[in-house]
């Protein structure tokens, strides 16, 4: 009976860790705006501001995109959000409608090659926020888990040996 009570009480204390995850990630979606209030770069594309590794945050505001502000933006077809700068930005009088061109800071070209098939501008719509500062190298912790999935069964099945041999 004590082995049944603590593998309940090991199940509902990983359950609150997972649940406490959770209603911090989606109350920082609900502060920052964005739908991805923390992001990792991926590539060099921005250096030397951001590093491979480095961690963003995020946030989005009604105020308009300008030039210069670096964003994270997602492209129909990839799964990856973008960071990148805002070289420029077009707005329509007429319809008030915004057109954006972004580009790696390390890349030699814009990124219309980036852009859904026969897409030269980004909307608005496309951007899931603005940078607004950052935790430099902290996310090679995510980059080293997808690229190693070696590493990141060993680590969760690591956690998972500390809960169940865990005793209260």
């Amino acid at each position: 009976m004590a082995l049944i009570r603590q593998a309940l009480s090991q199940a509902v204390t990983l359950g609150m860790i997972v649940s406490s995850a959770l209603i911090i990630w989606k109350t920082l979606m609900c502060i920052t705006g964005s739908e991805s209030p923390v992001v990792v770069v991926l590539s060099e594309s921005m250096e030397p501001g951001f590093k491979r590794g480095d961690i963003l945050f995020l946030h989005m505001n009604k105020d308009p995109i300008r030039t210069g502000e670096i964003v994270v933006f997602n492209v129909e077809g990839r799964d990856i959000p973008i960071v990148h700068r805002v070289i420029e930005v077009h707005e329509r009088q007429d319809t008030r409608d915004v057109d954006i061109l972004t580009k790696g800071d390390n890349n030699k070209q814009d990124d219309r090659l980036l852009y859904s098939h026969g897409q030269h501008w980004l909307k608005p719509q496309r951007i899931l926020g603005r940078a607004v500062g950052f935790l430099p190298y902290v996310g090679w912790v995510t980059i080293v888990m997808t690229e190693k999935p070696l590493v990141k069964y060993i680590l969760i099945s690591a956690l998972a040996l500390l809960v169940i041999t865990s005793k209260d």
